[in-house]
């Protein structure tokens, strides 16, 4: 009498593989095509939020709660001032006003640990916008990544 063996054969233990073979080879794409649409909707929110705290301190100038020299622009000199702040001239005991609590990094720099503003690329008010330059003002930030995004836009004109 013959006993049935229990277990697999060669040829279920090779189709197997094949099929998983086949599934990971489907997901990988899938995968990084998710992790590239996350990076860019990270990039899209940090512009719009560094882009409207620029505009906020220029309001703020325009309005006289920041001090404005005579040839300045209105724009601040820096990122950083954005977060550190600047005294209101307005309110009689100087209270700071904050336009943003942390400086967003600019999520398709490759450096992990470059300081937040040194990932962003600056322009200046007095550049144009074909050929921005960094200068004694920052007008407007852009990504410094190469490359385009799912839009066929590419990053340093978002």
């Amino acid at each position: 009498m013959i006993r049935a063996r229990g277990g697999f054969t060669l040829v279920e233990l090779l189709v197997t593989l094949a099929i998983v073979g086949v599934l990971a080879t489907s997901v990988v794409p899938l995968a990084e095509l998710a992790v590239k649409r996350t990076k860019e909707r990270e990039l899209a929110a940090a512009l719009r939020g560094i882009r409207g705290a620029l505009d906020e301190y220029k309001r703020a100038v325009d309005e006289g709660r920041v001090a404005r020299k005579a040839d300045e622009s209105g724009y601040p000199p820096s990122l950083e001032l954005l977060v550190r702040g600047v005294e209101d001239a307005k309110d009689p005991k100087k209270a700071k006003i904050y336009f943003l609590r942390r400086l967003p990094r600019d999520p398709f720099y490759p450096e992990a640990s470059a300081p937040a503003a040194s990932t962003w690329g600056k322009r200046s008010y007095a550049s144009p916008p074909e050929a921005p330059e960094e200068g004694k003002d920052v007008f407007d930030v852009y990504s410094l990544a190469e490359g385009a995004g799912l839009n066929g836009i590419p990053y340093r004109e978002w």
